[in-house]
Protein backbone atom coordinates (compact mmCIF):
# COMPACT_ATOMS: atom_id res chain seq x y z
CA UNK A 1 0.00 0.00 0.00
CA UNK A 2 1.30 3.44 -0.85
CA UNK A 3 1.19 6.32 1.52
CA UNK A 4 -0.88 9.41 0.71
CA UNK A 5 2.28 11.55 0.45
CA UNK A 6 3.88 9.27 -2.17
CA UNK A 7 0.62 9.28 -4.15
CA UNK A 8 0.58 13.11 -4.05
CA UNK A 9 4.23 13.19 -5.13
CA UNK A 10 3.49 10.92 -8.11
CA UNK A 11 0.51 13.13 -9.05
CA UNK A 12 2.71 16.26 -8.87
CA UNK A 13 5.33 14.67 -11.13
CA UNK A 14 2.63 13.61 -13.59
CA UNK A 15 1.09 17.12 -13.51
CA UNK A 16 4.52 18.66 -14.05
CA UNK A 17 5.09 16.49 -17.12
CA UNK A 18 1.66 17.37 -18.48
CA UNK A 19 2.34 21.07 -17.93
CA UNK A 20 5.71 20.76 -19.68
CA UNK A 21 4.07 19.05 -22.63
CA UNK A 22 1.33 21.68 -22.76
CA UNK A 23 3.68 24.67 -22.70
CA UNK A 24 6.56 22.97 -24.43
CA UNK A 25 10.21 23.51 -23.74
CA UNK A 26 10.73 27.21 -24.41
CA UNK A 27 14.50 26.95 -24.37
CA UNK A 28 17.22 28.55 -22.36
CA UNK A 29 16.92 32.29 -21.91
CA UNK A 30 13.58 32.64 -23.67
CA UNK A 31 12.33 35.02 -20.96
CA UNK A 32 15.37 37.25 -21.40
CA UNK A 33 14.92 37.27 -25.16
CA UNK A 34 11.26 38.16 -24.74
CA UNK A 35 12.33 41.05 -22.48
CA UNK A 36 14.89 42.26 -25.03
CA UNK A 37 12.42 41.96 -27.89
CA UNK A 38 9.80 43.87 -25.93
CA UNK A 39 12.19 46.71 -25.07
CA UNK A 40 13.39 47.03 -28.67
CA UNK A 41 9.76 46.92 -29.86
CA UNK A 42 8.74 49.65 -27.41
CA UNK A 43 11.63 51.79 -28.61
CA UNK A 44 10.37 51.30 -32.17
CA UNK A 45 6.82 52.24 -31.26
CA UNK A 46 8.12 55.36 -29.52
CA UNK A 47 10.04 56.35 -32.68
CA UNK A 48 6.87 55.85 -34.74
CA UNK A 49 4.97 58.14 -32.36
CA UNK A 50 7.81 60.69 -32.67
CA UNK A 51 7.49 60.57 -36.45
CA UNK A 52 3.71 61.06 -36.30
CA UNK A 53 4.26 64.07 -34.06
CA UNK A 54 6.92 65.48 -36.40
CA UNK A 55 4.71 65.06 -39.48
CA UNK A 56 1.90 66.98 -37.76
CA UNK A 57 3.96 69.67 -36.01
CA UNK A 58 3.11 73.20 -37.21
CA UNK A 59 4.93 75.33 -34.60
CA UNK A 60 8.23 77.20 -34.75
CA UNK A 61 11.33 75.08 -35.11
CA UNK A 62 14.18 75.30 -32.60
CA UNK A 63 17.20 77.40 -33.62
CA UNK A 64 19.55 74.43 -33.30
CA UNK A 65 17.70 72.54 -36.02
CA UNK A 66 19.04 74.87 -38.72
CA UNK A 67 22.46 73.24 -38.48
CA UNK A 68 21.12 69.71 -38.09
CA UNK A 69 22.39 66.79 -40.11
CA UNK A 70 19.14 66.48 -42.07
CA UNK A 71 18.62 70.22 -42.51
CA UNK A 72 15.94 72.47 -41.09
CA UNK A 73 12.91 70.59 -42.38
CA UNK A 74 11.28 68.54 -39.61
CA UNK A 75 9.72 66.22 -42.21
CA UNK A 76 13.18 64.79 -42.98
CA UNK A 77 13.56 63.80 -39.34
CA UNK A 78 10.03 62.39 -39.32
CA UNK A 79 10.84 60.07 -42.22
CA UNK A 80 14.05 58.95 -40.49
CA UNK A 81 12.20 58.24 -37.23
CA UNK A 82 9.47 56.36 -39.08
CA UNK A 83 11.98 54.13 -40.89
CA UNK A 84 13.96 53.48 -37.71
CA UNK A 85 10.76 52.77 -35.76
CA UNK A 86 9.50 50.25 -38.29
CA UNK A 87 12.93 48.61 -38.37
CA UNK A 88 12.99 48.30 -34.58
CA UNK A 89 9.49 46.82 -34.44
CA UNK A 90 10.43 44.21 -37.04
CA UNK A 91 13.70 43.51 -35.22
CA UNK A 92 11.83 42.99 -31.94
CA UNK A 93 9.76 40.18 -33.46
CA UNK A 94 12.86 38.64 -35.01
CA UNK A 95 14.77 38.80 -31.70
CA UNK A 96 12.20 36.50 -30.14
CA UNK A 97 12.68 34.16 -33.11
CA UNK A 98 16.48 34.27 -32.49
CA UNK A 99 17.45 36.04 -35.69
CA UNK A 100 21.13 36.93 -35.66
CA UNK A 101 20.63 40.08 -37.75
CA UNK A 102 17.98 41.30 -35.29
CA UNK A 103 20.37 40.52 -32.46
CA UNK A 104 22.92 42.97 -33.87
CA UNK A 105 20.22 45.59 -34.46
CA UNK A 106 19.27 45.10 -30.81
CA UNK A 107 22.89 45.64 -29.73
CA UNK A 108 22.97 48.94 -31.58
CA UNK A 109 19.55 49.98 -30.23
CA UNK A 110 20.53 49.16 -26.63
CA UNK A 111 23.78 51.08 -26.96
CA UNK A 112 22.03 54.13 -28.41
CA UNK A 113 19.43 53.91 -25.63
CA UNK A 114 22.10 53.96 -22.92
CA UNK A 115 24.18 56.73 -24.48
CA UNK A 116 21.19 58.94 -25.26
CA UNK A 117 19.91 58.60 -21.68
CA UNK A 118 23.11 60.20 -20.44
CA UNK A 119 22.14 63.47 -22.11
CA UNK A 120 19.09 63.65 -19.81
CA UNK A 121 21.07 62.87 -16.65
CA UNK A 122 21.18 66.49 -15.35
CA UNK A 123 17.42 66.92 -15.79
CA UNK A 124 16.01 63.49 -14.88
CA UNK A 125 18.72 61.59 -12.97
CA UNK A 126 16.60 58.74 -11.61
CA UNK A 127 14.78 58.10 -14.88
CA UNK A 128 18.07 58.28 -16.79
CA UNK A 129 19.65 55.67 -14.53
CA UNK A 130 16.60 53.40 -14.90
CA UNK A 131 16.71 53.84 -18.68
CA UNK A 132 20.43 53.00 -18.73
CA UNK A 133 19.81 49.91 -16.57
CA UNK A 134 17.08 48.73 -18.96
CA UNK A 135 19.45 49.22 -21.90
CA UNK A 136 22.21 47.27 -20.13
CA UNK A 137 19.80 44.42 -19.32
CA UNK A 138 18.66 44.37 -22.95
CA UNK A 139 22.27 44.19 -24.13
CA UNK A 140 22.95 41.41 -21.60
CA UNK A 141 19.94 39.41 -22.76
CA UNK A 142 21.04 39.62 -26.38
CA UNK A 143 24.68 38.84 -25.60
CA UNK A 144 24.00 35.95 -23.24
CA UNK A 145 20.98 34.27 -24.82
CA UNK A 146 20.67 35.69 -28.32
CA UNK A 147 23.06 33.26 -29.96
CA UNK A 148 22.07 30.30 -32.05
CA UNK A 149 20.36 27.47 -30.22
CA UNK A 150 22.37 24.32 -29.69
CA UNK A 151 21.14 21.50 -31.86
Amino acid sequence: MTSPSSHMREQAVRDGRERLEFYGDEGRGSGWLFFAGTIVGLAGVMRIFDSIWAFGYKGALPDGLKDGVLGSNLKHYAWLWLIVGIGLVIASALIVLRSQVARWIGYIAATVMAVSAMAWMPYYPVWSLIYIAIAVLTFYALARYGGREAT
